[in-house]
């Protein structure tokens, strides 16, 4: 079976470059340069860039990526129904690819041999005060409203019509796996939506790298990024709030995943997600079912 080890990058189509680059400068990602017409931003680690943009009359989501672990992976992908062939990576970085969709035809991508970055700089993260571990002594903090940097690109989330099936074809192209369940509130009976991770056996990863939820329509929910610490996120949504962009949902905590989030809204309407402080998992854990409700999750 293809072995997915990572999400690569999210790719968006919007009516006007300059203005995604712009908001998404302000959100904490760090142009990585255009290239064949498209905007390419990154994070401070070694990833090229995580967020792609392509011009376009209209704004919409056209998929995302996923890094596999060899070659191999991709051959494998290639003969597979609604697969295209192996082919170069015209983007930052180079690599190859195979393009596929999902049973809704949304575009998600295999990758491998896309060459790092160097990275960009980053604090440390902040020491923090429980109430019964005093971890900062004789200093203080104080947070400035800027932009927060953007580490990487942590997961992201799709609506899909038919869940089994999106779950299924997500397992045999990248070897996902079901880290938690979110059921119909009040019955675990039926599953709408499965939060997915890559599986790396004992190796501890992230409690998801994607989220696909049943629903009417099919399409992107929101993309996520995770940043240093809660500081980070709380200044970054102040100054946000400044510069009088949307907010969407947040401060919060998940429930499912544990992450400290703030939503906001591109200047396309498109959700994105800041986040920090999330589980990870290996081969011990074990899923659980939840019947709380949407918003208490996504």
């Amino acid at each position: 079976m293809p072995k997915g080890i990572d999400v690569a990058y999210v790719t968006y189509q919007v009516t006007d470059l300059d203005r995604m680059e712009a908001f998404l400068s302000d959100f904490g990602l760090a142009p990585a340069g255009r290239h064949g017409g498209a905007l390419y931003m990154r994070g401070t680690g070694p990833a090229p860039y995580v967020h792609v943009t392509v011009p376009g009359g209209e704004s919409r989501f056209i998929g995302g990526a996923m890094r596999m672990s060899a070659k191999a992976d991709l051959e494998a992908l290639a003969g597979l129904p609604g697969s295209s062939s192996v082919e170069p990576i015209d983007a930052p970085g180079g690599g190859l690819r195979v393009k596929m969709s999902t049973p809704d035809g949304l575009r998600v991508d295999a990758v491998w041999g896309i060459a790092d970055a160097p990275a960009l700089p980053l604090r440390a993260p902040n020491l923090f005060n429980a109430a019964q571990r005093k971890a900062r002594r004789n200093a203080a903090l104080r947070p400035k409203r800027e932009p927060c940097p953007v580490l990487r690109l942590g997961h992201f989330v799709l609506h899909v019509t038919n869940h089994d099936e999106s779950v299924a074809w997500l397992h045999e192209r990248f070897g996902m796996i079901a880290a938690d369940y979110m059921c119909v509130p009040g019955d675990e009976s039926k599953v709408i939506g499965t939060f997915l991770r890559f599986d790396r056996g004992e190796e501890f990863v992230d409690h998801h790298s994607m989220l696909v939820i049943e629903s009417e329509k099919p399409g992107v929910h929101h993309c996520s990024f995770e940043v240093q610490d809660i500081d980070a996120i709380m200044g970054a949504h102040d100054y946000l709030v400044e510069r009088g962009y949307t907010l969407d949902c947040g401060v919060g905590r998940h429930l499912l995943g544990s992450q400290i989030f703030d939503y906001w809204r591109d200047p396309f309407g498109f959700r994105i997600e800041h986040y920090t402080d999330g589980d990870v998992v290996n081969s011990d854990h074990r899923p659980v079912k939840f019947t709380g409700t949407a918003d208490q999750t996504t």
